[in-house]
């Protein structure tokens, strides 16, 4: 399947209502682009159950093409609490920000973590993501400076 690239337009879209009648996504900020420190624009949202709207985690989507989104911090992240680990809420964030993505006009997008983050490899597998390798950080990058040497890269073909 050839990539492709999504439009450099940097305007924000309205994500509208993000919900499984299990977990909502509620978006918290937008970030703007800043070229000179690297930054793309992106969507910054808590996951909250929705039955009691109690925040159980987070979930990113940075909306951009570069190297280091591609190779490194990847075009999504996400933090479960630990009471609320354990019940695939990450892969169901994942899932209900999917058609978000795609909006952007995104074909593929990379999702990357920490080799020893098991639970997180196992959620990539889930989500039918493709396991293409494991790369080491270069010693210039932010995760690198705060300890991190590698990341495993997974390939979602949306």
């Amino acid at each position: 399947m050839t990539e492709i690239a999504p439009p450099e337009d940097q305007s924000f879209l309205e994500p509208g209502p993000l919900t499984d009648g299990q977990i909502s996504l509620v978006l918290a900020r937008r970030q703007k682009p800043d070229p000179v420190r690297g930054w793309c624009r992106a969507y910054y949202f808590e996951i909250r159950l929705a039955a009691s709207n109690a925040p159980i985690g987070q979930i990113s989507f940075r909306a951009g093409r570069s190297h280091t989104l591609d190779y490194y911090s990847g075009h999504i992240g996400y933090g479960i609490h630990e009471p609320a680990r354990g019940r695939h809420f990450a892969e169901k964030a994942v899932r209900l920000l999917l058609p978000f993505i795609r909006r952007h006009a995104y074909s593929v997008i990379w999702i990357t973590c920490n080799p020893d983050n098991l639970a997180s490899r196992r959620t990539c597998e889930r989500l039918g993501a493709e396991f293409v390798e494991v790369v080491p950080l270069p010693p210039d990058n932010d995760m690198y400076l705060s300890g991190e040497r590698y990341k495993c890269r997974y390939r979602l073909a949306l």
